[in-house]
C-alpha cells in the first residue's frame, strides 16, 4: 500500500540523548500536582504555585504570576527570574534546562520546546536543547520557541512567531510563512 519507509521508529531509544534529571517517583508525584495545580482551569493563587515549582527543584524569583492551564514538564529543569509573566496554555517542554530573565512575559498558549530528533538517521534519536530568555524579552502569543534558542535582552516575539535561531538583543521579530519544500529528504 505505501513504499517501505527508511525511518525505524521500532529502533528508537529514549535513553539516548534524555536524561529525566530525578526519579521515576518524583517525576509521578509532579505529574500528579501539575494535574491538580497547574493543568487545572482554576485559579489557584501564585504563590502556591510558586511554592510548589520550588519543592520540585525550580528556582523561581519573586512576583510571578503563573495563570492557569500551564504546563510545565520537569520543574527541576527550570529556572525563572523576578516579574515574570507566564499566560494560560504556555506549555514549557524542558527536557533539557529552560531559563527565564527578569521582567519576561511569555503570552498565552506559547510552546517553549527544548525537545527533538534527529531526522538525518533512521531511529530519530533525541537532539535536544536547552532554552534561555534574556531580561525583558516578550514572547507574544501562540509563538514557538524551538531547541537550543536564545533570546537576547529587551526582545520582542511577535504572535504567532517560530523561532528557531537565537536572536540579538533589542529587536523585534516576527515570521510570516508559508510551506516550502526546503529540499528532498531521499531520493
Amino acid at each position: 500500500m505505501f513504499n517501505k519507509s527508511v525511518v525505524r521508529l521500532g529502533e528508537f531509544d529514549s535513553s539516548l540523548g534524555f536524561t529525566l534529571g530525578a526519579s521515576k517517583f518524583k517525576f509521578v508525584v509532579w505529574y500528579i500536582v501539575k494535574c491538580i495545580f497547574f493543568l487545572n482551569p482554576f485559579p489557584f493563587p501564585n504563590s502556591i504555585k510558586r511554592l510548589l515549582l520550588i519543592l520540585f527543584g525550580a528556582k523561581i524569583g519573586h512576583s510571578v504570576i503563573i495563570k492557569p492551564r500551564v504546563n510545565i514538564h520537569f520543574p527541576w529543569k527550570l529556572e525563572i527570574g523576578d516579574y515574570v509573566w507566564i499566560g494560560e496554555e504556555v506549555f514549557i517542554l524542558n527536557f533539557e534546562k529552560v531559563t527565564v530573565g527578569n521582567n519576561v512575559c511569555i503570552s498565552q498558549r506559547s510552546f517553549l520546546c527544548c525537545g527533538n530528533h534527529d531526522y538525518s538517521i533512521y531511529n530519530m534519536p533525541y537532539r535536544n536543547s536547552p532554552i534561555t530568555l534574556y531580561d525583558g524579552v516578550w514572547i507574544g502569543a501562540s509563538s514557538f520557541i524551538g531547541p537550543g534558542v536564545v533570546i537576547g535582552n529587551d526582545t520582542i516575539v511577535t504572535a504567532g512567531s517560530i523561532i528557531n535561531e537565537t536572536l540579538d538583543s533589542n529587536g523585534i521579530y516576527k515570521t510570516y510563512t508559508k510551506p516550502y519544500l526546503v529540499k528532498k529528504r531521499w531520493k
